[in-house]
């Protein structure tokens, strides 16, 4: 990416900023929102795409899947899925862990 602070510094980016922030053509973005519905979902103001920063890093994903990992647009969902679900997956582990930590703090803090 060509400025990474530049992502964290906004909160939404128009498709054209997006498009030069990963030097990518507007249209390619646009195709991207098709396909990969379930993890882009551009902010609408009148008629005009606008992307959170965490949108943006999707898209960032999704370049480094098909461009430089080699990945088919179908690959590239099913890792994007599979990372989705790891992720569900260890916020379950670690909520489960938090409330073993509650409980053993109350039992020392009664004794």
């Amino acid at each position: 990416m060509k400025n990474e602070k530049a992502v964290k510094g906004k909160r939404y980016y128009t498709i054209g900023e997006v498009a030069r922030l990963l030097d990518l053509e507007p249209h390619v973005l646009r195709f991207w929102e098709k396909e990969f519905k379930r993890y882009i979902k551009p902010f609408r103001l009148a008629g005009r795409r606008l992307y959170p920063p965490e949108q943006v890093e999707v898209f960032k994903k999704i370049k480094t899947l098909l461009y430089d990992e080699g990945y088919t647009i179908a690959g590239a969902k099913k890792r994007l899925s599979s990372k989705k679900d790891s992720n569900e997956e260890l916020r379950k582990v670690l909520a489960e862990v938090r409330n073993e930590l509650i409980c053993l703090y109350k039992l020392l803090d009664k004794s």
